[in-house]
């Protein structure tokens, strides 16, 4: 059963999606907000899908959508990357700079705002990141960064990168940390997909000012305190298993 329904969401998922980016090819000569309004739909598409085969969302505390903000989220599935545009209503992503390379989509990317990173770039990855974290700041985006740079596994400890300083020392923005269970039920480079119950839970905000020392292990803090909750019932029943 899960295998069919992965079969059906993932068949409905890219047909849809291709369908989408030809329909809205045109929206690419438009302002950004366009393309941001369609990044919005598309994480909607992709909610209501998912609903069909059992994988429902939980969203807990303030998404601070009236205010700017940094959204520094944990990164463990494609869901986050899929889904928060919509709940978020499109911030700026920090995305590492191959996928620009996607057809289309990658022009969609570029369109709505995000901030492409150059991982082998080192010190003018940072430098470039700073920049346009303040030229989206000064237009009143608000900007998301997954701040281990990478999807990682539920329960694996991977560092916590200095891009996410970066930005908050650049951009001068208060940071809501995102703690998530996305990768229990669409795993990292899976192709299945697992009917549960995706918790996201936005963290009180770190408020600008702080060190850099302080401020990543807050950070680090926050975030790895909520994931050790909610992978809590997940291990729990693979030990059960």
């Amino acid at each position: 059963m899960v295998y069919l329904k992965s079969l059906v969401f993932n068949s409905l998922f890219y047909v849809g999606t291709g369908i989408l980016v030809i329909v809205m090819g045109p929206v690419l000569l438009l302002p950004s907000r366009f393309a941001r309004a369609v990044a919005r739909f598309w994480g909607y598409m992709t909610y209501l899908l998912l609903a069909m085969i059992g994988i429902k969302q939980s969203v807990h505390g303030n998404r601070h959508l009236d205010r700017q903000v940094l959204y520094a989220v944990k990164h463990q599935s494609a869901w986050e990357t899929i889904i928060l545009s919509w709940l978020l209503s499109a911030p700026a992503f920090v995305l590492k700079r191959e996928l620009l390379r996607l057809p289309i989509i990658g022009w969609f990317f570029l369109k709505t705002g995000c901030i492409p990173v150059d991982r082998s770039a080192g010190m003018k990855a940072l430098r470039d990141m700073r920049l346009a974290g303040k030229t989206l700041a000064a237009k009143g985006r608000s900007m998301l960064i997954f701040p281990q740079g990478t999807r990682i596994a539920p329960g694996v400890d991977q560092p916590y990168e200095i891009g996410v300083f970066a930005l908050y020392e650049a951009t001068g923005l208060p940071v809501v940390p995102v703690a998530l269970s996305s990768g229990h039920v669409w795993p990292r480079n899976s192709w299945m997909k697992y009917p549960g119950l995706v918790t996201v839970e936005f963290l009180d905000p770190i408020d600008p000012g702080l060190d850099r020392k302080s401020f990543m292990a807050t950070l680090k803090q926050r975030i790895e305190d909520r994931m050790e909750i909610l992978d809590a019932p997940f291990i729990k029943n693979q030990e059960k298993a």
